[in-house]
C-alpha cells in the first residue's frame, strides 16, 4: 500500500468534528516526510487532492471534476499539448477560448514548506495569477514534490538549461480567507484541484 493511499484513506469526507481536530493537530516539521508536509499544508490552504495510481484513474477523476462542476461542453484554457487528450476525450474546447471555465495545466513543482504549486511561463505563459480563471485543475506527479521553494527554483534551472522560463509563480491560496489576512493581500484565491499521479 502506497504512502498516499494510507494518507488519503477512503474518499469519504471527514465530519466537521474530525476536520476541527485535524486543524488543531501540531505537525512538528522535523518529524514528518516532505510528502506528508506538502499534503498537510496544501489541504490547510484549501486545495483539493485527488490521488491517482495510474493514468486511467487520472481520466476518471478528471471526469468526476467535470461532472461535479457541470463543466461539460465548456471552454478551457490549456497551454500544454500533453494534456489535450483529456480535453479531446471530453469534447471540451481549448482553441483560443474567450471565456474559459477553468485552466487545465501541469506545473513545475509542488512545494511542501508552504503547500504551494510552482508554475512558470511553460504552463501559464505570461499570465499573472489574478488573470487566470478562478478554477484550476493541475496534473502533477509525486516525484515533483520538493521541500522548499529554493529547491523548486534549482530544479527549474537544472531542467531548462538553455530555454529558461520566465514568470515563475507560486500559487498557494485555494479558498477565500475567512477573515482578512494581510498575508493574502494582492493574491487571488483559486478553486484548485490537484490530480496527483503516483510515479515513484
Amino acid at each position: 500500500m502506497s504512502l498516499f493511499r494510507k494518507l488519503f484513506g477512503s474518499s469519504a469526507s471527514p465530519s466537521d468534528e474530525e476536520k476541527e481536530s485535524q486543524n488543531n493537530n501540531f505537525f512538528p516539521d522535523n518529524n514528518i516526510s516532505v510528502d506528508e508536509r506538502f499534503i498537510y499544508n496544501f489541504k490547510k490552504n484549501g486545495g483539493k487532492f485527488l490521488y491517482c495510481e495510474n493514468n486511467q484513474e487520472v481520466k476518471d477523476q478528471f471526469e468526476n471534476i467535470l461532472e461535479e462542476n457541470d463543466w461539460f461542453e465548456t471552454e478551457v484554457l490549456c497551454y500544454d499539448p500533453k494534456l489535450f487528450y483529456l480535453l479531446d476525450e471530453n469534447k471540451l474546447s481549448y482553441n483560443k477560448p474567450s471565456n474559459p471555465k477553468f485552466l487545465l495545466s501541469s506545473c513545475e513543482n509542488l512545494i511542501a514548506e508552504e503547500g504551494s504549486i510552482l508554475f512558470s511561463s511553460k504552463q501559464i505563459k505570461q499570465h499573472k495569477p489574478n488573470e487566470l480563471p478562478t478554477n484550476i485543475v493541475v496534473l502533477a506527479t509525486t516525484s515533483q514534490i520538493l521541500a522548499m521553494k529554493s529547491d523548486g527554483l534549482s530544479a527549474i534551472k537544472k531542467k531548462y538549461e538553455r530555454d529558461y522560463p520566465t514568470n515563475i509563480t507560486a500559487i498557494k491560496y485555494f479558498e477565500k480567507a475567512k477573515e482578512e489576512d494581510f498575508t493574502q493581500y494582492g493574491s487571488s484565491a483559486k478553486n484548485l484541484y490537484l490530480l496527483l499521479l503516483e510515479d515513484l
